[in-house]
């Protein structure tokens, strides 16, 4: 069985789909419905953009080759709605051939209990997340019903001219979040609390080589990601750098003067990886003076 249109075009709204390569919040360059090289089907670089149908293309190739054929093993004799809830959770998770509601999907157990036990998959970092919360509920509604989401999007879109329009569904909290993260990133979000100034997201998206476009989309969100855990990374090795100077300011036993030195290596070593794993956001801040070579760490 193959996933239908309908539920590749569910799978697309769910994931975003970005015709410009980007690097998710892990840093691998991406493109389309979030496929990266490990796909199999497109190797993302710097600078590669793809068509709409090239992006829809990719992902059904994707379904084919690595995902449809576990959901096959895993749900036997599925109708195509199940068959496509099913991939659309594993495309998002990856798990399942261990999820609880696939066994009591297979045991045809009450829709209550297989529900319940899809709903559980809704934390990231042992948290519960919203947006993957919503997500579990339309593929509930998918698998156990057979709705297919028309249009996720049902908060009213601020108006173009000033405000930034949403490119994926996001939830009250998630929209607080995101503002913070362009604050914390220097960029004015504005006064609305449910949405983010469109200059300020054309403004980061420039500055970060995404396409300008004054949506908030997977690319833009991941971008923002990344710029904000490259802050906390600093932070924290700002904060550890402080106390393994005391080695240095403490006058040590001659057995014990390797220690100080040791220490600082670590620390150096440290930065400079973190510096490697986050040249994007490094480029993004010296691009105005360094272009060259802000260009030279994009191309990574």
């Amino acid at each position: 069985m193959e996933t239908s249109e309908a539920g590749i075009a569910a799978l697309e709204a769910e994931e975003g789909v970005v015709l410009k390569a980007y690097r998710c919040p892990a840093g691998r360059w991406t493109i389309g419905a979030g496929l990266t090289a490990a796909s199999g089907v497109v190797t993302p670089k710097a600078g590669m953009t793809i068509t709409r149908s090239a992006a829809t293309d990719l992902l059904t190739r994707a379904l084919r080759q690595n995902y449809e054929p576990a959901v096959m093993k895993a749900m036997p004799a599925p109708r195509q709605h199940e068959f496509d809830a099913g991939v659309s959770f594993h495309f998002n998770t990856g798990a399942i051939g261990r999820a609880t509601w696939v066994k009591r999907w297979r045991a045809r157990a009450a829709k209550a209990d297989i529900r319940a036990g899809l709903l559980m998959w809704n934390k990231g970092g042992g948290k519960v997340l919203p947006g993957l919360t919503a997500r579990r509920e339309r593929e509930a509604e998918l698998l156990l019903e057979g709705n297919y989401p028309v249009h996720f999007n049902t908060r009213p879109q601020p108006p173009a001219s000033e405000w930034a329009r949403w490119g994926l569904t996001v939830s009250s909290p998630e929209i607080a979040a995101i503002r913070d993260g362009f604050r914390l990133a220097g960029y004015d979000p504005g006064a609305s609390t449910v949405a983010v100034r469109a200059d300020a997201v054309r403004k980061f998206q420039a500055d970060h080589g995404l396409t300008v476009d004054g949506i908030i989309g997977r690319a833009t969100l991941s971008t923002l990601q990344r710029r904000n855990d490259a802050r906390k990374g600093a932070a924290k090795a700002a904060a550890t750098s402080a106390p393994a100077a005391a080695p240095a300011m403490i006058e040590l036993p001659p057995d014990l003067n390797w220690v100080g030195p040791v220490i600082w290596s670590g620390l150096a070593i440290y930065a400079l990886s973190l510096a490697w794993r986050y040249r994007d956001v490094i480029a993004a801040k010296i691009d105005r003076h360094l272009p060259r070579l802000a260009a030279k760490l994009r191309s990574f």
